[in-house]
């Protein structure tokens, strides 16, 4: 797993409804009802409803997502990545 120097993992959710997040290395997928993301801890899964990215700085490693969250499941390994690359790669090619 690729980690950048000086990322430290944070999870802070406010109310189940608003989240900060830093540690992010990359998006691997999103829509409202589930978030997955790459961090420098493993793949985290973020489960819920009326999930929304409202901010993302992949060079600064940080997102910050409104919606009721339910759940957040780590895991290691690829998370299902088939191609090996990210979300928002895939999308704007």
């Amino acid at each position: 797993m690729e980690e950048k120097l000086g990322l430290s993992h944070k999870v802070m959710l406010s109310n189940r409804e608003k989240g900060n997040l830093t540690g992010i290395l990359d998006v691997i997928s999103f829509d409202e009802n589930t978030i997955v993301l790459d961090t420098d801890m493993g793949l985290l899964t973020i489960r819920g409803k009326d999930l929304h990215v409202s901010r993302l700085t992949l060079e600064k490693g940080e997102i910050d997502i409104e919606g009721r969250t339910d759940s957040l499941i780590y895991s290691a390994g690829d998370g299902g990545r088939k191609s090996g690359r990210s979300f928002f790669s895939r999308l704007f090619q």
